[in-house]
């Protein structure tokens, strides 16, 4: 495994990161609570060393998993936090969005409840949850600071979208200079984390990218198959038969980044996410223990080459050869599908 910094904050992260939105919840198939840490153990044994949860995750139930998996190694790792929702005064509706708060005092207490279940006195890296630009107000950021200062945590992130919004929101975590800013970013998604790319070079400004979703829901390591059937709960079930279908064509046309023995579909997708300098680590949805063991290892794994990137980029250029919608328009912006116009795009955003 190897390790790269959160912008200039001091904070390492594994290049490939632990994304516990499965640990709590059932979103993405159902497991015990002893598989989901035997699963948190088995990735740390692989060398990673970055997990990223959010109090909002099972409503506090992946910090508390997390912490139990964790805790006698919590000197070797670094814990990723997310708070913004009011899970604790509003119920969860399905899938749904839950109402946010982010008044400074709502935010400490947040903060402290975290603590309390990841049963840790500090976080090194605090986000956001899926915040809009204009929730976060000086009164914000100068709570955010203080809780720098009191030690709390040490690096500051903005986890966003896109289904929620995200063009104004990266371009002002960057202008504040978060450290982070955790992104959708694949292969096949590219529009929300080479917005950010984009304003991080124009402004050279030090903030660090995180890719989620960076297989694509499943069709970039072939979990979602045209035979796969889904377990009940899982949130890809509720996506239309055009998106499985188009992914299943553009996949067949980056059949050159495998190279047999060496890397894996799964592992090339990981590797093009680590060929952007900004991207400081990839947090893939583990299923399996199949899975840690072979995307952890894809920081070990041949670099793409600059001629990969460069037929990559031709592909994405063309749809990957694909002229047909995906039918995933309407459910990729709760803004009006303003977020995907400015950005100068058709049909290349998706949502988590």
């Amino acid at each position: 495994m190897h390790y790269r910094t959160l912008g200039d904050s001091g904070v390492e992260v594994s290049e490939v990161g632990f994304g516990a939105w499965v640990v709590g919840t059932d979103w993405w198939g159902d497991r015990s609570d002893e598989e989901t840490i035997e699963m948190v153990q088995l990735a740390l044994d692989q060398g990673i060393t970055y997990f990223d949860t959010g109090d909002v995750y099972g409503h506090g139930e992946s910090e508390k998993l997390l912490a139990r998996a964790l805790g006698e190694h919590r000197d070797e790792i670094t814990l990723g936090t997310k708070i913004g929702y009011d899970f604790y005064n509003n119920p969860q509706a399905g899938h749904g969005e839950i109402p946010k708060n982010l008044d400074p005092d709502w935010i400490r207490t947040c903060v402290e409840r975290s603590l309390d279940r990841l049963d840790t006195d500090h976080v090194e890296y605090l986000q956001l949850h899926n915040a809009n630009a204009d929730e976060v107000t000086p009164d914000v950021l100068e709570t955010l600071e203080q809780l720098q200062e009191e030690g709390v945590v040490d690096a500051l992130g903005w986890a966003m979208g896109p289904s929620i919004g995200w063009l104004a929101e990266h371009e002002r975590a960057v202008d504040l200079e978060f450290d982070g800013v955790q992104t959708v970013f694949n292969v096949f998604e590219q529009t929300p984390g080479r917005h950010v790319l984009d304003h991080i070079e124009q402004t050279g400004a030090d903030t660090s990218v995180i890719a989620r979703v960076p297989h694509s829901s499943g069709l970039l390591n072939e979990h979602v198959r045209p035979d796969t059937e889904l377990e009940d709960g899982d949130h890809r079930g509720f996506r239309p038969d055009a998106w499985y279908e188009t992914g299943w064509e553009k996949l067949e046309t980056l059949r050159f980044l495998e190279r047999d023995g060496e890397r894996t579909m799964g592992q090339a997708a990981i590797q093009w996410l680590l060929s952007h300098d900004a991207v400081a680590s990839v947090t893939p949805t583990f299923y399996t223990a199949d899975d840690i063991r072979e995307w952890a290892a894809a920081s070990e794994t041949p670099p793409l080459s600059d001629e990969e990137v460069q037929r990559v980029e031709e592909l994405y250029q063309t749809n990957f050869g694909v002229d047909r919608d995906d039918g995933m328009d309407s459910l990729r912006s709760s803004v009006g599908g303003d977020d995907i116009r400015n950005a100068g795009v058709d049909k290349q955003v998706a949502d988590d």
